[in-house]
């Protein structure tokens, strides 16, 4: 019975070697940065809004997920295409979903290329002065 526990132990220890991953050893995993996205590529304004809705959507942040996609609800399908690739440029070209966050609330001050009509819009949004109780969209 012992020796059973033994290697039961000792079986229980190499499977968590074997899960434990070093990549992330090293790595500091409070800034990581958002995946680029070629904002430039030609697309249709359709395809770049039904594009930009999802991503309002699944940032990896849920503080980001809850203003931009109840704000991509409420404006993004009345851009015109001007505003619209100025919204995907906000969203896509930061390297980091706190960066735009704390622009949004105004922790910290917006980049002057990010410091537009769509900026304005998103934080008044964020300001939520009617006191709505928002939550995600649906995705289609």
């Amino acid at each position: 019975m012992l020796r059973t526990r033994s290697v039961i132990n000792t079986i229980r220890k190499l499977q968590a070697i074997t899960l434990s991953s070093d990549t992330t050893q090293y790595v500091d995993t409070t800034y990581m940065e958002i995946p680029l996205y070629d904002v430039d590529k030609p697309q249709t304004l359709e395809k770049r809004k039904a594009r930009l809705h999802y991503q309002s959507r699944k940032r990896g942040m849920l503080e980001n997920d809850l203003l931009l996609s109840t704000f991509a609800k409420k404006h993004l399908d009345s851009f015109t295409e001007k505003q619209t690739i100025m919204y995907d440029r906000l969203i896509n070209s930061p390297s980091n979903d706190w960066d735009i966050f704390y622009w949004i609330i105004e922790k910290k001050p917006t980049p002057q290329e990010f410091d537009n009509e769509i900026m304005d819009l998103l934080k008044k949004h964020a300001k939520n002065e009617n006191k709505l109780a928002l939550s995600q969209p649906p995705l289609y």
